[in-house]
């Protein structure tokens, strides 16, 4: 299939999803974990340009950050307290207004809305588990998740397919990556057989993304030290929904002490053209074109950008791609060309350990 169906094939399921929306303003929310804030940008579409316009103040540190398919509720992972909450996206201004605060577990590492935007599913680096949350219509958390099952040690990132029938949760300390069903009427997980899948040697997978075609899902490995540190695809079975590692590449200069270096974000392109993976101790972004007929990776690129990347977003047009930097406090701006590399733009003051970062465009 070429691209430019793929393309297209893509931006009709999108409008199926929500023909009758309105586009309206695009935004860039980055958390400062230790100020206890999160900082709001507007995001000038074509030029990829980002203003500082709000910040809103937070009950405890703010660390990961996802929105909702229509872009206007902000879910965010309060680390310290193991709580989650949602924040009301004014369209206009970008402006967050709390809607409710809800228990989770220890250190929620990484949450995801499923696909029908009914429910929030939470990984905890800590409590070692998963969570369901149900979300009203409003975007107001259920006090209570009508699902959560342990896993294994560190769960740090989740993905769902896109027909929201399996979910899949990684985890840096068991090495493994847990394998769902997933009931999206009732919100309700149950494993499958076998329940996770080891990764290759000890690569530590951090975070996952599916492939829009579902026949593929990518990690992040944070273990260094090895040819296999940087990313690894797994083909994924259309009926069993079980994931298999196929492939490894290096995410580094070859030259680069790898025990140097620790993975962290990773993305795909909303195509799933390119993946990129954030290089923390060698503060890069790689990128990878992935191959649309075998889900194989190449390395396209290897750019430099701000001190420990350990998070990145990508907006959801595809066209930019913006990098928070951790130790600087600052964002990174970068254009993404046709061929998978990264034009850098510019660059942003964000504020003191900008933890995680996500481009929204907010639907009227």
């Amino acid at each position: 299939m070429s691209r430019i169906v793929w393309m297209l094939q893509i931006v009709a399921s999108l409008l199926l999803m929500n023909p009758g929306a309105a586009k309206g303003e695009s935004f860039v929310f980055v958390s400062l974990l230790q100020e206890r804030k999160i900082v709001t940008f507007q995001r000038t579409v074509d030029s990829g340009e980002l203003r500082r316009t709000e910040v809103t103040e937070c009950s405890a540190e703010p660390a990961y950050l996802t929105a909702s398919k229509d872009g206007r509720v902000l879910f965010v992972s309060y680390r310290s307290s193991g709580q989650l909450a949602s924040f009301r996206i004014d369209a206009a201004t970008g402006k967050l207004n709390l809607i409710n605060v809800v228990e989770g577990g220890e250190d929620p590492a990484f949450l995801v809305p499923d696909r029908t935007g009914r429910s929030l599913l939470t990984a905890y680096y800590v409590s070692n588990k998963v969570t369901v949350h149900r979300v009203d219509a409003e975007g107001r958390l259920s006090e209570k998740p009508v699902c959560s099952l342990p896993t294994a040690a560190n769960a740090h990132g989740v993905a769902i397919d896109t027909s929201n029938r399996s979910v899949y949760v990684s985890h840096t300390g068991a090495n493994q990556i847990n394998q769902f069903g997933f009931d999206q009427e009732t919100g309700i997980l149950t494993p499958l057989d076998p329940p996770f899948v080891t990764a290759n040697a000890i690569q530590n997978p951090r975070h996952i993304v599916m492939h829009p075609s579902d026949r593929w899902a990518y990690c992040s490995n944070e273990a260094g030290g090895s040819k296999e540190d940087g990313a690894s695809m797994y083909a994924r079975d259309a009926k069993t929904m079980q994931l298999k590692q196929e492939q490894s590449v290096l995410s580094l200069p070859e030259t680069f002490d790898a025990n140097q270096n620790s993975t962290a974000e990773c993305l795909l392109t909303p195509d799933g053209s390119f993946l990129y993976v954030a290089n923390r101790g060698h503060n890069s972004v790689a990128g990878f074109s992935v191959n649309q007929s075998n889900g194989r990776l190449t390395r396209v690129s290897i750019t430099p950008t701000e001190a420990v990347p350990r998070s990145f977003t990508i907006s959801p047009d595809g066209r930019h791609l913006y990098v928070a930097g951790e130790a600087s406090g600052r964002v990174a701006s970068y254009a993404i060309q046709s061929n998978g590399e990264l034009k850098p733009l510019a660059v942003v003051d964000s504020g003191p350990i900008s933890w995680a970062i996500v481009a929204v465009d907010v639907n009227r």
